[in-house]
């Protein structure tokens, strides 16, 4: 198999039902072919021949699945194909099965679940006579420890085997708030090496206390009137915290444990007496690592009171976990003595949290070694598990002493609807006092929309995290649950003159909603196009969706657009994927093309990276003085397989429809190809954005229930629904950035102010921003970089590049890891893979990295390193300066070499050793950019990257410009940041530095290092900005 090939249909694909709604799936294993990501189950009740309307089940490089969320005692036909980064593989033979479980078994649950035991239960199965029960448990455990760092545990699976005549057995030595997943399969007596589905359940066991917290230290303030201290935080590895206390005692009053302080009487002590209190509240993960006591502010609550003089305080941290059950905490030990006096003794730096998880620290008490793959000193090591042990045994003997007590957290609103309040500032307000959905959760409630009531945009993050859990089985659950809505009529669809106008036999349009044409005299069925109005926010029949136009309909399209006086036209699709026609081209490429009544011209095209603007005027043969202008939004980033991988740039496309689409415009027309699956996800997301404008809810569930009841299939996959989520959150986390060129000036301004009770900017708030929205998960994302054949060729092991966006080279035979090199490709304002970001050469990384510049046809690099800095190597020198040298199959020559103000430009003659064929590159060396920091004016920045696109254009190169430093992330991500939002600028007169930075980073990590570097790329478009300013 080469590169490129389709993987092989999987073989022996077999399904056995494990329950009335689930079946398990499993095939041969293919380990011959390496380019493999994972595997997709395709499966329907019926086998309809468009593969777009099956579910689809996307799983790891496993080599089996379980399908959840089915019908029961319904018949399925399954198929199964292996995906590479090029898409779909080739499909299995299809086999088919019914939900009835026989051979495993049944009802297995679990009863009496505690933080260390639960007991299962389950009846044998009915048509298999079990020899014995394998009962195997193990879980993957996600938590953050005590210095806010992401932890994975993986729980390997323990295996039990049990008599046949067991239906009951108690599991012990668990671990606390652990999600376990459970298996019990039947094993018969003729099964030997026979793979046997078992029945599977997944349970998560009891919270416990949090870990015990190191005690709150202190640093020097600069402020004399305050002390600052440093916080420590607690692991969540036993349970989630709730929120966090800061409590502050006075010298006199603390002669007891911290655990034995009640909340009631921390908060009874009057302002003006001397006594404990509650000087701060957080919540879950926003505990600040220093914080200055005694500032008179007000902290969700709670007065952080003014220190007096000549009083000694103690203070403590106190972590609550709240459950269902119970609610728990674990206080901190007492501080040192701290006082106003001794406020100059305190330590001059701040020190880093100790680090005090299940990696060091057992429930027994019991230190444990070699779990977190510490590599410190034998002294070092020894030293830490004995402090560890001294504030384990205490805190742990208080624990033990004393009950926990029940506390509850409110949530402070007052934040979220600030951040709310930015989202989407310039769109106009609906003003109907209803809202279509709310109208059906009121007159057509139904148990399954009471189970899933909208949800507090104050949750949403959390209620995401939730159904993700488990391989996302909440989320399938709850979009199995939605009403398919298939109750209505469709009578004109099927009509024998309409049947042809349907692109796909089993999506329709319901009569009820569908849009009426203006009939034609004589012409039967002229009524009819397959589309139906659909409802937004507050707003009934605001969008029109529709199917990708046949050549039969593309009149009864433009006329249809016309008779609506629908001004914008949304495609989410492009016309073939896979192969396979998904929509016919409707519009002329160039000139005036005439479609049935309707006059179509071709006015302007706009290609940008991910989506493209077709501007065309229409006119109607009856009258023809009537000029209309209608706009084609294209989106093109929609991959032929799944959803896209990040929100961003999809968001980034409906921010740009809704600027552009004119307010007295009719129905936003929107289609994919069958115009129910990505046509729906458009609809909610739109529809989502324009609510929590108004209202501190969503209700993802509640629209997408009263779009099936407009057009079938709205929503189509498991995955469009999740999909759905996560643009809505990063929609609400990140707000609407974009800020036209005249308001730059009065953002900076904002952006450069301290940020009200903080010790920090609106500017480093924004930047933490972009650091804390982590790009999905995806297990698969580092494969390569961290194969042992590969990891010597980094630069640095924490800046690898993504499996997902890696360049690929041209794999040598027989040697392992040849295709791999620290390098990412990342799009531009106007084409995808504009740019590829690399890491500076190492000196055994520099023929790769010559063989990526050939076989990438890469013409221009941008240098943004000297070879040394610091007294350190930053960048291996990978090009000759006298003569020609060879790098594997690369001779390079060079040719001549420029030493212009600020930076050298060097050329170079490229050959290829085996044929003779030969090409120029250009070097744009930039050696002003300061060893330390960042440069003092963006201005020489900015005419540099003008130039390097000037060279790029005037030459008439077509291939992606190679940009580097020494880590490939810092000044390479300022290099592209400004890049993107200068050709930006210039062609729409709008900036938004937050989303490009972020959607940087969805393709390299770290793109744009630090904060001082993000506030350059402001000021270097101020300074750009402004230079037009003068000249005007």
């Amino acid at each position: 198999m080469t590169p490129g090939d389709a993987p092989p249909a999987p073989t022996s694909v077999q399904a056995l039902a494990t329950s009335e709604t689930s079946v398990e799936v499993w095939w041969d294993k293919m380990s011959f072919f390496n380019d493999i990501l994972g595997y997709t189950v395709l499966y329907t009740q019926i086998a309809v021949e468009d593969l777009d309307l099956w579910f689809r089940r996307e799983i790891s490089l496993t080599w089996s699945a379980e399908l959840t969320g089915l019908e029961p005692k319904t018949m399925y036909a399954i198929r199964v194909a292996a995906y590479t980064r090029n898409g779909l593989g080739r499909l299995s033979e299809l086999i088919t099965v019914r939900t009835d479980p026989t051979e495993v078994p049944l009802n297995l649950q679990s009863t009496e679940v505690t933080t260390h035991t639960m007991t299962l239960n389950w009846k044998p199965p009915r048509k298999l006579d079990p020899v014995k029960y394998q009962i195997t448990f193990g879980a993957n455990k996600e938590f953050y420890d005590s210095q806010g760092v992401l932890q994975r545990l993986k729980i390997e699976p323990k295996t039990i085997f049990e008599s046949s005549d067991t239906t009951e057995y108690k599991l012990t030595k668990l671990m606390p708030f652990t999600t376990y997943q459970v298996n019990v399969t039947a094993i018969g007596s003729d099964d030997g090496h026979v793979y046997r589905p078992a029945a599977k359940i997944i349970v998560t066991t009891a919270m416990a206390a949090p870990t015990p917290m190191v005690k709150p230290d202190t640093i020097e303030s600069k402020n004399k009137q305050l002390i600052t201290v440093i916080l420590p935080q607690a692991s969540e590895e036993f349970g989630l915290i709730s929120h966090y206390y800061l409590v502050v005692v006075p010298k006199e009053f603390a002669d007891k444990e911290p655990d034995l302080y009640t909340i009631e009487e921390l908060s009874s002590t009057p302002i003006d007496k001397v006594g404990p209190y509650i000087a701060a509240k957080w919540m879950r993960r926003s505990i600040p690592n220093t914080f200055s006591l005694g500032d008179g502010q007000k902290y969700n609550g709670f007065v952080n009171r003014k220190l007096q003089k000549n009083v000694e305080y103690r203070i403590f941290v106190r972590a609550v976990v709240d459950t269902p059950q119970k609610s728990l905490f674990t206080s901190s030990p007492f501080s040192d003595l701290l006082s106003l006096e001794n406020n100059m003794n305190f330590m001059s730096h701040e020190p880093t949290r100790v680090h005090i998880t299940s990696a060091t620290y057992d429930p027994k008490g019991v230190p444990i070694m070699g779990r977190t793959g510490d590599k410190s000193g034998p002294i070092l090591v020894l030293s830490i598990v004995l402090a560890i042990m001294v504030v384990v045994m205490s805190i742990v003997a208080c624990i033990v002493k004393h009950r926990r007590q029940v506390i509850k957290s409110t949530l402070n609103d007052t934040s979220m609807k600030q951040l709310i309040a930015t989202v989407e500032p310039h769109g106009d307000h609906m003003v109907h006092p209803s809202d279509p959905v709310e109208l059906r959760r009121l007159n057509y409630q139904t148990p399954a929309m009471r189970d899933h009531p909208p949800i507090p945009i104050t949750e949403l993050e959390n209620h995401i995290e939730l159904l993700k859990e488990n391989e996302n089985q909440k989320f399938s659950h709850e979009y199995e649950s939605i009403d398919p809505g298939q109750q209505f009529t469709w009578e004109n669809s099927n009509l024998p003159v309409n049947k042809p106008k349907n692109r796909y036999a089993n999506v329709i349009a319901y009569d009820h909603s569908r849009v009426v044409l203006q009939p034609i005299a004589g012409v039967p069925g002229s009524d009819y196009i397959n589309a139906n109005y659909c409802d937004a926010y507050r707003k009934p029949n605001s969008y029109i969706a529709t199917q990708g136009p046949l050549p039969e309909t593309f009149g009864d399209f433009w006329r249809m657009v016309w008779e609506q006086n629908s001004l914008s036209i949304v495609m989410m699709t492009k016309l073939e994927e896979r192969t396979r026609i998904k929509c016919d081209q409707y519009w002329p490429s160039k000139g005036t093309e005439k479609y049935g009544e309707i006059e179509v011209t071709l006015v302007n095209y706009e290609e940008l990276a991910t989506y493209c603007i077709r501007t065309f005027t229409l006119k109607h043969v009856a009258t023809f003085d009537l000029v209309r202008e209608v706009r084609q939004f294209q989106f093109t980033a929609w991959p032929d397989h799944g959803v896209p991988r990040h929100p961003t740039p999809f968001l980034m496309f409906l921010r740009r429809v809704k600027s552009m689409n004119p307010p007295e415009a009719g129905p936003l027309v929107i289609h994919c190809s069958a115009g129910v699956g990505r046509s729906g996800c458009y609809i909610v997301i739109d529809s989502m954005l324009d609510r929590i404008k108004c209202e501190d809810t969503i209700d993802i569930y509640g629209h997408v229930t009263c779009l099936r009841a407009q057009r079938n299939y709205m929503v189509q996959t498991e995955d469009q629904y999740i999909f759905i989520y996560d643009a809505v959150l990063e929609a609400v986390i990140a707000g609407n950035t974009e800020v036209m060129s005249r308001d730059l000036y009065k953002q900076f301004q904002y952006l450069m102010q301290l940020v009200p009770g903080e010790n920090c900017t609106n500017m480093e708030l924004e930047f933490q921003k972009i650091a804390s929205m982590r790009p999905n998960n995806d297990e698969n994302k580092f494969i390569s970089a961290n194969l042992a054949c590969n990891k010597h060729k980094n630069r640095l092991m924490n800046i690898l590049p993504y499996e997902s966006t890696r360049v690929f080279l041209q794999p040598i035979r027989g040697v392992e890891g040849s295709d791999y090199i620290n390098a990412n490709f990342i799009d531009g304002y106007k084409y995808r893979n504009a740019y590829i970001a690399t890491q500076g050469p190492l000196m055994e990384t520099a023929n790769d990295f010559w063989r990526m510049i050939w076989e990438h046809n890469s013409n221009i690099i941008v240098t943004l390193t000297q070879t040394q800095e610091m007294g350190r190597e930053k960048c291996h020198e990978y090009w000759p300066s006298e003569r020609s040298q060879r790098y594997s199959y690369f001779v390079v020559e060079p040719i001549t070499e420029y030493n212009i103000p600020q930076y050298v430009l060097r050329e170079f003659k490229i050959t290829d050793a085996r044929d003779g064929q030969s090409r120029m590159i250009r070097q744009f060396h930039y050696v002003d950019w300061p060893e330390q920091g960042v440069p003092k004016s963006g201005e020489g920045f900015i005419e540099f990257i003008t130039q390097v696109h000037k060279t790029k254009e005037q030459f008439g190169h077509e291939g992606p410009i190679t940009v580097h430093c020494s880590a490939g992330v810092g000044r390479t991500g300022v290099f592209i940041t400004l890049s993107i939002v200068l050709e930006r600028l210039q062609n729409e007169d709008v900036l938004d530095l937050f989303q490009t930075v972020r959607t940087l980073r969805t393709q390299r990590p770290g793109m744009v290092q630090t904060e001082d570097q993000y506030q350059f790329c402001y000021r270097a478009i101020l300074e750009y900005i402004s230079t037009f300013d003068m000249a005007a």
